[in-house]
Parts: structure tokens; sequence; C-alpha cells
């Protein structure tokens, strides 16, 4: 059998047409390295306890963010070399360029473009890591690291928790300390972002191609904000046209 497996999921039905563009082309690049691949529907939330769900109902993508550790656990135990992380809206734009680091394991680049909360019209951009794409391999010790300090942090915390709280939050803290390693290939667009390579142009793009450090050939679309502040399909389909045409940002 294949020694990598990628791994993605989602509520179903999936609804919006893009979304299913960007799952069918992780699958396709699964398919085209002769990789398996498996999708999970809300069974995601078995690999979790039912104390961990019931403490982050109100905010269930950090339920999220620790089963997708659980699972690529599970796969490692069931004899896979390596085993991938893709969210749903992670698109691979460029299968063919798209050369899994060799890395025990691999976080990917969030480079994010907004606009600054105290000048309207200036645009910052903030470097991280995100956990949209995720990498490891059997002999790698960070996995077991993470998901045990993730689990800890939520079920000892007693304040709210951002969404991002043991996702890219924790991570990157962690990154900043130990210097992880990165794939930089495996990007984030902001909708600033998104909106821009739709039209074909902008100073948001510009921002994002200036801090980037290596060319992306797959992102993560950002479906939390998904229906905010115009951030609507069409834009987001627009998009993806460019990107799956060009190949490259």
């Amino acid at each position: 059998m294949s020694e990598t497996i990628v791994i993605q999921s989602h509520r179903l039905p999936i609804t919006e047409n893009w979304l299913q563009t960007c799952i069918s082309s992780v699958k396709a690049w699964a398919d085209l390295n002769q990789f398996h691949y498996k999708f999970i529907d809300d069974k995601l939330f078995d690999y979790v306890s039912v104390e961990f769900v019931e403490k982050t109902k109100s905010k269930p993508i950090i339920a999220t963010d620790l089963a997708r550790l659980k699972v690529l656990q599970e796969f490692l135990k069931k004899g896979y070399e390596i085993v991938i992380w893709c969210d749903a809206d992670f698109i691979i734009f460029a299968p063919d360029h798209f050369i899994l680091p060799n890395e025990s394991y691999a976080l990917g680049r969030e480079v994010w473009i907004q606009k600054d909360s105290k000048k309207s019209n200036k645009l910052v951009a903030n470097i991280k890591v995100h956990n949209a794409f995720m990498l490891f391999h059997k002999e790698n010790t960070f996995l077991d690291f993470y998901a045990e300090v993730a689990e800890r942090l939520v079920i000892h915390n007693e304040s709210s928790m951002p969404p991002q709280f043991i996702g890219p939050k924790l991570l990157t803290a962690i990154h900043n300390v130990v210097q992880c390693p990165v794939f930089e290939s495996a990007g984030m667009l902001s909708p600033l972002v998104v909106k821009d390579i739709a039209k074909g142009k902008g100073e948001a793009l510009d921002l994002f191609k200036k801090k980037s450090s290596y060319e992306i050939y797959a992102a993560n679309m950002c479906n939390s904000l998904f229906g905010r502040d115009g951030y609507s399909a069409k834009i987001i389909e627009n998009c993806l046209k460019v990107l799956l045409s060009e190949q490259r940002i």
C-alpha cells in the first residue's frame, strides 16, 4: 500500500461549489502522487472526548483542531509512514510543483494581509504558521507533544477562548520559540488577497508577494470568514479560476 495518506474533513453535504473545487484538488493531488486519501464527515468529532466537545461547543473549530491531531495520530499507529492533513478549503492549484518537504514534520505558512486597526487605509502583514496543512512522518516527536499540550490547554482553561486558540495561535507561539519546519509552498490567503487575485491586481496582493519568502502552490481560502464583508462565493470562485490557470501567485 501507499506509505502516505492525505486526510480531510467537512460536514456533509458540501453546499458551495468553490469548496468542492478545493476538496477535489487535494484528492487529485493525492491520486497524482499515489497517496491514500481519506475524507471524514462529522464523525471527526468522535476522535475527541465528550468533555472536550462540550467545553468547546460555542466554538467547534477548537474541537476540530484537536480532532485532526487525534486522527493523524491514529493513522500513524495504523502503519503509515507519512500522514498529511489538508483543510477542506485548502486548494492545491499547482500540483506538479507542490512537492513535500524532506522533514519529519511541517506546518503551513501564513502571511496574513489585513487593514491596520489604527490606520484603516494602511495594510499590514502578519507572518505566522497555520494548521490548514500539516505533515507528520512516523518518526516525528512533535505531533504527540502538540496534541497533548493543545488538549491540556483547553481542559484547564477557565476563561474565553478565541477560535484559533489551539490552532494557529498555539502553533505560532511554539514556532516563535523553537522554529518549526515550515512548508512555505502551503500558504494562506486572507480575503483581501483573494479579492485582489480575483480582479488581477491590488495593494493587498502586492504586499502578500513582498512578504512571502517563496512562491506558493497551494493555499487555505479562509472559509471561516466566508460571507463576511463581501467575501462571497463569486469572488472566491473567480480567485480559484485565476490560481488554477496561472498555477502561481
